[in-house]
């Protein structure tokens, strides 16, 4: 009698990631220097690389000169890469993300100006744009170089010194996206001068979320610091952003940086959070949405009997000392209705396993399987009926 057989060939490899976070102030000052030794240091002597800069539109409005600069910089300091002639502007935000003509632009511009693999794409813009660049960059010839201008506070302490990259498809948030790492990021402190009040704001959520399931010293740190941040001082600022991107940063190096496993722990507070913005056709902020994804999952936290009330409360009091509103008209519109089917497109975008992360304590972190129905009910009510 014959026996089956089969052959089988077994391959495991490493691939190893290095790149850096510089904090700086007008990085396209002729005096100031760390974008020419960063490029002296990328490519050897002799040869030269091209550059191709995108640019979200809405800088544009604060900082007429920047294209200028831009160009003034790279013929001045700049002589190991050849920067493209024309900089490509697109217009940002959240649509950026939603309209596919935005990374087509992009790709298009990749393959018009001979941008290959071992070239640069500079993205300058705030975190729905990045996210936008980034994905036209990863998917173009499988993968170019990304240099990352964050100019939000979110981008910059959060989503823009991350390993993803993504686009809204089929009328879910970050439907397609990559796992795709920055070359370097350079966060420039001067674009946070020019941002309206909400966009200020909305980023300190991110602050908050990561204090709360990495460091309680650094919620802490928040909380003595919420008057200096609500009037806008900008050392404190920067701060703020500089030990949030270490901590996310130290994450990503740590943890499970492309999410093969389920569990997600920077995305706390973010299962419902993803559901307000589209529920509320991003009139919501992602930081805002966050805050009132941070404010249900504490609470909830609390109605399990993993969070002291004190605790819950002081979380609550931070976001509203901080400025968040937590009770948007869509809440008690929509909000109730939604609690399941965010939670079952959540688990989707996990691809397995519905696994959240809620508290056992200010700085613990719990991962918890299974959200109790009549609980989440009843933090809800909680959360809209809160004062």
């Amino acid at each position: 009698m014959m026996v089956n057989q089969f052959k089988r060939i077994q391959s495991e490899f490493q691939v190893s990631y290095r790149y850096e976070v510089f904090f700086t102030k007008h990085l396209f000052a002729l005096e100031n220097l760390v974008l020419q030794n960063f490029f002296r240091l990328q490519e050897p002597e002799g040869v030269k690389k091209k550059v191709l800069v995108v640019v979200d539109e809405g800088i544009l409005v604060h900082q007429k000169h920047i294209l200028e600069s831009i160009h003034s910089y790279f013929e001045t300091n700049v002589t190991s890469v050849q920067l493209v002639k024309t900089i490509l502007t697109i217009p940002g935000g959240e649509n950026s993300k939603n309209q596919s003509e935005s990374w087509e632009l992009v790709s298009s511009a990749i393959s018009e100006y001979g941008i290959d693999r071992h070239s640069y794409v500079m993205a300058i813009g705030g975190g729905a744009f990045l996210d936008m660049v980034g994905f036209a960059t990863a998917v173009s010839h499988r993968g170019i170089r990304l240099l990352r201008v964050p100019t939000t506070v979110l981008s910059q302490n959060d989503s823009g010194v991350g390993v993803k990259n993504s686009i809204n498809y089929f009328g879910k948030k970050n439907f397609l996206g990559t796992f795709a790492p920055p070359i370097a990021v350079f966060n420039d402190s001067s674009f946070l001068v020019s941002l309206d009040e909400r966009d200020w704001r909305s980023g300190i959520a991110e602050a908050v979320k990561v204090s709360l399931i990495k460091e309680e010293s650094f919620f802490c740190w928040i909380e003595s610091n919420v008057n200096s941040l609500v009037n806008r001082d900008m050392d404190v600022m920067e701060q703020l952003v500089y030990d949030c991107a270490r901590l996310h940063m130290e994450h990503i190096r740590s943890g499970d940086p492309f999410e093969f496993g389920s569990s997600r722990p920077l995305d706390f507070g973010h299962w419902f959070a993803h559901k307000l913005e589209y529920l509320s056709n991003f009139s919501i902020r992602h930081g805002e949405a966050v805050a009132v994804g941070i404010a249900l999952d504490s609470i909830y936290s609390f109605l399990c009997g993993d969070l002291k009330e004190s605790e819950y409360l002081r979380i609550l009091r931070l976001l509203l000392g901080l400025g968040f509103t937590l009770d948007f008209p869509i809440l008690l519109e929509k909000g109730k209705e939604n609690l399941e089917i965010a939670l079952e497109e959540f688990r989707e975008h996990l691809g397995g396993k519905l696994t959240l992360l809620m508290l056992n304590g200010i700085g613990k972190p719990k991962e918890v399987y299974h959200m109790d129905q009549s609980i989440l009910m009843s933090a809800f009510e909680t959360l809209v009926n809160f004062h």
